[in-house]
């Protein structure tokens, strides 16, 4: 077989996998864009988005990321939404599957207590610190009351 023959057989399956794709997502609810048709479907696929960690980044949330985890995810809550699970379900699938990290705003409670309480233990911490810095330089004679001393 030739390359262009094997070219073309490339190019012919790729259209063929293109059109199932469009066809399955018309099926599934979805438009030409990849949004889905339900208006209130799209609006909760939004906001879930918004509220979940791109595990790759960190930083951002998924609906904002380009890694290829955060497509992956989006798809896999887009699929959820068409499958009727409530985002409760959805949630608590993402938690059990990647831990509370995945949520930017974790719910408070034994095992994330650690996530909530270390940044007001850091500032509590710092600011025990500087207290005593202060203090003991409070007590330190100055530069000049050494050189005005006696000759």
């Amino acid at each position: 077989m030739s390359r262009g023959v094997g070219a073309e057989l490339a190019r012919r399956a790729a259209a063929v996998i293109a059109g199932v794709f469009l066809i399955v997502a018309s099926s599934q609810g979805l438009d030409d864009h990849g949004q889905l048709e339900n208006p209130a479907l799209q609006a909760r696929y939004e906001h879930i988005t918004q509220q979940l960690r791109c595990l790759v980044c960190q930083n951002e949330t998924i609906a904002d990321s380009d890694a290829e985890l955060a497509a992956e995810l989006r798809d896999e809550v887009r699929q959820m939404l068409i499958a009727g699970k409530s985002d409760a379900a959805i949630y608590r699938f993402m938690r059990a599957r990647y831990g509370e990290f995945v949520l930017y705003d974790p719910p408070l409670d034994a095992r994330t207590i650690f996530i909530w309480g270390a940044p007001f233990a850091l500032l509590l911490i710092g600011g025990i610190v500087i207290y005593r810095v202060l203090r003991v330089r409070s007590r330190m004679p100055l530069d000049d009351e050494q050189e005005a001393g006696p000759k």
